[in-house]
């Protein structure tokens, strides 16, 4: 059997070819892997695929064309530039070595292998199941597209290029996994996007040497940003392919993994987790107050526990207007593990609901707020204001966009609340300075994750702050690089 180097040439003689993938492939052992072999002007064709991957229909229409040969006047010596021609298929492609031609296999295109030759045809009839396109549970608006990403990336492409219909949007594709072979894609406008983004994001992904990515776009994301224990997340993930869209004209580069139907969108920000496309589907003003609110709900998620513990005891920071608040009975238990029982109970309901079928959901929840939260306070473990404040920072923690930050949040959160229990308000004061600082010293892909705040621009903080009108927003953001700043063509 020729090789060349480490690739196998295709054999000129079929039964060669047949038993390279009876014994590399599993021909005749998997139930999956098939193989049709035709006559055609008394040469041998060969047509391998997957069951389940592949359109029967077209492979059908395939072979029908292929087999009304017989009916002509042709030479048998021309064969392979025959079924070259008749091949009815919109893209053929021609490979020379077994490894390019059993990864197409297994991915679901089909190869036709003509006798005499060291080369076959692949063929892309690929038919993955799924579920067809639909609004994305995590994601929803009130108005606006219903159509979200699936784990097909073929159908996540193509949902990508309707809504943008350049010439200049690029999808490069690369398999990645030595035995997942997986699709990745990478989505970007040329003459838009950083080309140092784009370079050091294509480099990452053919870097990776694993056996599979089956985690699909988490695996992807922490060999590309090695995020090893910082709990932020450094990529912004969407469902939504407007969303998606949006942030390509803006100039990010994104990442299509096949078998998930989040996209990866680089390089991003903190505040890329805290916009909605709620916003944008509302009039600039309702926007800008939709924004407000889902702001002070982080903050409420992030310092209201510990703020309110703090007052608590030590009463004399308050006002006397505000001398109000604070537990007006006292318990067995110290208030602080009171707050962080609650709060991780709190979490061991959210956890409890993800594994829940959704008939029981209700039930859980009702079981939840009713006997474990009322029966707490009525036996003495907690005090009623502890479950009032946990609650507020919880639905502060569901008002955040992003799933990954929120749980961030939370973490940050529990730690403030045992330095500021420890160390009262100088706890508090240094560690929401260290909080920041070290927010502040994040750079994924080379880019400030506390932007616009610090480094501090005025214009773009301004827009962080408020949701401009479409037409008043000229410039692409500064934080992507673009090669092309403007997004309206300037004013003569």
């Amino acid at each position: 059997m020729a090789e060349t180097g480490r690739k196998r040439l295709i054999s000129s003689n079929p039964a060669e070819v047949e038993a390279f993938f009876k014994n590399k492939v599993g021909l005749g052992i998997s139930y999956d892997i098939g193989v049709r072999k035709i006559q055609v002007l008394d040469t041998e064709i060969q047509l391998y695929y997957v069951n389940g991957l592949t359109e029967t229909i077209s492979i059908i229409q395939i072979m029908r064309e292929l087999l009304r040969l017989n009916n002509g006047k042709f030479s048998s010596g021309k064969v392979h530039e025959l079924v070259e021609n008749y091949i009815v298929h919109m893209q053929v492609e021609k490979v020379k070595t077994y490894d390019e031609m059993v990864d197409e296999v297994l991915s679901g295109l089909i190869a036709i292998y003509v006798e005499g030759k060291q080369e076959a045809f692949i063929i892309d009839v690929r038919s993955y199941p799924g579920r067809t396109p639909m609004e994305p549970d995590t994601e929803k608006v009130v108005r606006g597209a219903r159509d979200g990403y699936v784990e097909n990336i073929v159908i996540n492409t193509a949902l990508t290029r309707r809504r943008i219909r350049d010439e200049r949007l690029r999808f490069e594709m690369m398999k990645v996994g030595e035995r997942s072979k997986t699709d990745v894609s990478i989505a970007y406008i040329e003459g838009v996007a950083d080309p140092e983004v784009i370079e050091t994001v294509r480099k990452e992904l053919k870097a990776i040497d694993i056996d599979g990515i089956t985690m699909a776009d988490k695996t992807v994301e922490e060999f590309i940003l090695k995020q090893n224990y910082n709990p932020f997340p450094l990529i912004r993930y969407t469902e939504r392919a407007d969303v998606a869209a949006t942030h390509l004209l803006e100039g990010h580069v994104l990442v299509l993994v096949d078998t998930s139907p989040s996209v990866m969108i680089m390089p991003t920000t903190v505040f890329h987790h805290m916009q909605h496309a709620e916003e944008y589907r509302q009039a600039a003003a309702v926007g800008t107050f939709i924004r407000w609110v889902r702001f002070f709900g982080i903050a409420v998620s992030l310092f209201l526990l510990p703020l309110w513990y703090l007052v608590a005891v030590e009463p004399s920071l308050l006002p006397e207007q505000l001398d109000y608040i604070g537990p007006n009975k006292q318990s067995h238990v110290p208030l602080v593990l009171q707050l962080l029982i609650a709060d991780l109970g709190i979490e061991f309901m959210r956890v409890a609901a993800i594994h829940t079928p959704t008939p029981l959901a209700t039930a859980m929840g009702l079981i939840a707020a009713v006997l474990v939260g009322q029966i707490a306070v009525e036996a003495g473990l907690f005090v009623s204001e502890v479950i009032l404040y946990v609650s507020a920072a919880a639905i502060g923690t569901f008002v955040t966009p992003s799933y990954e930050l929120s749980v961030a949040n939370k973490l940050v959160r529990m730690i403030l609340l045992i330095i500021v229990a420890i160390f009262k308000v100088k706890g508090f004061v240094i560690g929401s300075t260290v909080f920041l600082l070290f927010l502040v010293s994040i750079r994924p892909l080379n880019t400030p994750y506390f932007w616009p705040f610090i480094p501090f621009n005025p214009q773009a903080f301004f827009q962080i702050l408020f949701r401009r009108p479409v037409p008043g927003s000229k410039y692409r953001p500064s934080i992507v690089h673009p090669v092309d700043r403007f997004r309206q063509p300037p004013e003569a």
